[in-house]
């Protein structure tokens, strides 16, 4: 019985340890969202998985963050939103997908997975985390414009390129 209360610190030292790990894991998506959404009274058509690959698109972005502390917030997939979440968020590409965003104003630019719906302020076109924010070099400015280019459509089985 000793022995158990001893190694209790240890396992939950552990345990504290890996929690955050297995956010990363994220559900179990099979296929693509796609299905049409109404938002603040606008009607979004998603493109389809076929259509987005190679889509080529300019505009401005923003970085956003839906954590509290600890708590991480939840992308329209249904996976955590954590601090250090490298995702974005497009209003009608076809999610999961993978972008690579260049920065106009810098020239920099980064792979990014969208898992995410929005922005929904007039104007913008791509709501990314702050990591990559800092990639691309725009997180004190806010906003910046950018060029998005569709690299792969899905995950897993479900993956074109």
């Amino acid at each position: 019985m000793k022995r158990i209360f001893q190694q209790t610190p240890l396992l939950a030292s552990i345990a504290l340890l890996c929690m955050p790990l297995t956010g990363c894991l994220g559900p179990n998506i099979r296929g693509y969202k796609t299905k049409a959404y109404t938002i603040r009274g606008i009607r979004y058509h998603p493109m389809q998985p076929r259509e987005a690959l190679g889509h080529v698109e300019t505009g401005v972005a923003s970085h956003y963050s839906e954590h509290f502390l600890i708590f991480p917030g939840k992308t329209s997939t249904g996976e955590n939103l954590w601090p250090w979440t490298r995702v974005a968020a497009h209003k009608t590409l076809p999610i999961p997908c993978v972008i690579r965003v260049t920065n106009l104003k810098n020239g920099r630019s980064t792979k990014v997975r969208v898992n995410d719906r929005g922005p929904f302020i007039a104007g913008r076109m791509l709501d990314v985390t702050k990591p990559v924010a800092d990639d691309l070099g725009f997180t004190k400015q806010g906003l910046t414009k950018v060029k998005i280019q569709v690299l792969s459509v899905g995950d897993g089985s479900y993956r074109i390129k």
